[in-house]
This record gives C-alpha cells, structure tokens and sequence, in this order.
C-alpha cells in the first residue's frame, strides 16, 4: 500500500521560505495529478497547486509567482517550494497524488 509522508514544515519569518516535500512509499504507477492543499484553522481546505497530466501546473492566485511545485519521478517524491512566505499563509500543507491519497499534513507557520 503506498503511504505519502510529508516533511519540510516548520515555522519561518515573513519573507522566508521552506521547501515542503511528500514521498510517495512503494511502488506508483500511472500517475494522472498530483499537487499540493493547505487548510488555515477555520477555514475550508484550499488547492495550492495542482498538475494534470498532460498540462500545466496551476497555482492559486495566492501564492502565483511566490510557490513552485516539482517532482523528481526517481525518488517518487513531489515538492513545494515557498518563497515570499507571508503570515496569511500560515496553514498545514497537504499532498495528494489521485488515486493514492493525501499526505499526513505539515504545519507552516509563518510569524515575526
């Protein structure tokens, strides 16, 4: 059965970034989209970045020109790189990869 764990969370100040990453364990095939959630307290869980086979990598408003998804298909691992890191996007960060599931969640905190 193949897990996502994530790691890369912490808490940072604004204006720094962190590079979240999520391994898939075993063996994964076929993938058809993968990408990145985060849910603030309070608030609904919200798409990040999203990859569709076949296509381009969208990004919501919020974070376009600040975050950055990747993938290494050796390591089965996917990325996200965040920059510009500001207090409202304090939040924990998900990854999913469809048909496979969602990560455990990392916190980011971002605060002075």
């Amino acid at each position: 059965q193949v897990q996502l764990v994530q790691t890369g969370g912490g808490v940072v100040q604004p204006g720094g970034s962190l590079r979240l990453s999520c391994l898939a364990s075993g063996s994964i095939f076929n993938i058809y989209s993968m990408g990145w959630y985060r849910q603030a307290p309070g608030q609904q869980r919200e798409m990040v970045a999203w990859f569709t086979s076949g296509s381009t990598t969208t990004y919501a408003d919020f974070v376009k020109g600040r975050f950055t998804m990747s993938s290494d298909t050796a390591k089965n691992t996917i990325y996200l790189q965040t920059n510009s890191l500001e207090s409202e996007d304090t939040a924990i960060y998900y990854c999913n990869i469809a048909t496979y599931g969602w990560g455990q969640g990392t916190q980011v905190t971002v605060s002075s």
